[in-house]
């Protein structure tokens, strides 16, 4: 595509990577990776720093929300323990003390994480975020899968440090990592990626409560992945001491574990990274869009939604607001799993058996 062809030509790129669930975002494609030598691309790595994924096994098998009413009431407590959007600040949760007191590089920002940042944590944002249980297809384990991301912190500390960053041509713009400007990006986007995980970590703590009132299942915390696909880290790829890029792109490194979702109704994996130079040691980080949101709502219905989610526990009252993320709506995330034979190998795979979308 022209985005693509684009950020080949942009200064300092020096290798790019195109995940198998590439598609069209703004500025920079998501499912993309790509490397540089001293400049940061903050558009490359979006808004929702840190946006991914956590599964945690859970000691009991799927088959415990088998029933309606069980997995009803399931659904609603998960609704009530994690909120899409947190309005009222008696309702906050606990930020941990190690996030508050990590100083960022602005007053404004610091004023913004006192406020949205404290009345966002522990909140699981709308579009395609997620809160699933899954059972494992070879033993029916239950499992927790996860996908979620800085919330408005992220946005924030990618428009105040875009704000500052040079033209590079078209409405690409980039930041030097040498300067002190590039300094306080990364100082900042660390921040924000460990604000991440901490809050997908507190939200599958909420859930694991919900689990063990409900259903009498407990956590299973050693089997815990964590892993973010938004990002810029400098990593050491043969010869060269490269800024890797990921917009939409999980690292696939060496044996590192990884968790590739469908989407809302369909089969999801757990990798393990092959380490493949040639995408930067990266892979999907998902199915990937294959309608816009706008295409999605004007040609899928409620009633295909539900034949769609047919077998998996939702609300049912929000379908209206769900036609944009029926899986039809995705690509076919098996096809995207055999594209990518040579980045990950797959160590599980996962059917849905309960979906909670903002």
């Amino acid at each position: 595509s022209s985005l693509l062809a684009r950020l080949r030509r942009a200064p300092d790129v020096q290798h790019i990577a195109i995940m198998p669930d590439a598609h069209v975002a703004l500025d920079v494609c998501v499912g993309t990776a790509f490397a540089t030598r001293t400049l940061i691309y903050p558009q490359a790595v979006g808004g929702d720093i840190g946006c991914g994924m956590l599964a945690m096994a859970f000691d009991t098998e799927a088959d415990a929300l088998a029933d309606g009413a069980i997995a009803g009431k399931v659904l609603s407590e998960i609704g009530r323990a994690i909120p899409t959007v947190r309005r009222h600040r008696a309702a906050t949760m606990p930020m941990p003390a190690e996030l508050l007191k990590r100083p960022l590089s602005e007053r404004s920002l610091e004023a913004f994480r006192k406020d949205a940042g404290v009345l966002q944590f522990g909140t699981l944002g709308g579009g395609n975020h997620f809160v699933e249980l899954q059972a494992d297809e070879h033993d029916g384990r239950l499992w927790l899968m996860i996908h979620s991301g800085s919330r408005l912190m992220g946005q924030a500390i990618r428009d105040h440090h875009l704000a500052r960053a040079e033209p590079v041509g078209g409405n690409l713009r980039a930041i030097d990592s040498s300067t002190p400007a590039g300094q306080s990006y990364l100082h900042d986007l660390r921040w924000a990626r460990d604000y991440a995980t901490a809050n997908r970590q507190a939200m599958a703590d909420r859930v694991a409560n919900v689990l063990r009132s409900s259903i009498s299942a407990r956590a299973d915390r050693s089997s815990l992945c964590n892993i973010d696909h938004n990002h810029v880290v400098r990593e050491r790829h043969g010869d060269h001491d490269w800024l890797v890029h990921r917009k939409g792109a999980m690292p696939a490194g060496e044996d590192v574990a990884g968790v590739v979702p469908g989407s809302m109704g369909t089969i999801s994996y757990h990798v393990t990274g092959r380490g493949c130079a040639a995408a930067l040691s990266s892979s999907a980080h998902g199915a990937g869009r294959r309608l816009s949101r706008q295409q999605a709502k004007q040609s899928i219905g409620e009633r295909r939604l539900h034949q769609e989610m047919q077998g998996v526990w939702f609300d049912y009252r929000r379908a209206e607001h769900l036609r944009d993320e029926s899986p039809s709506a995705y690509k076919d995330v098996r096809a995207v799993m055999r594209a990518q034979h040579d980045l990950v190998r797959v160590d599980r795979t996962l059917r849905p058996v309960l979906s909670y979308k903002g």
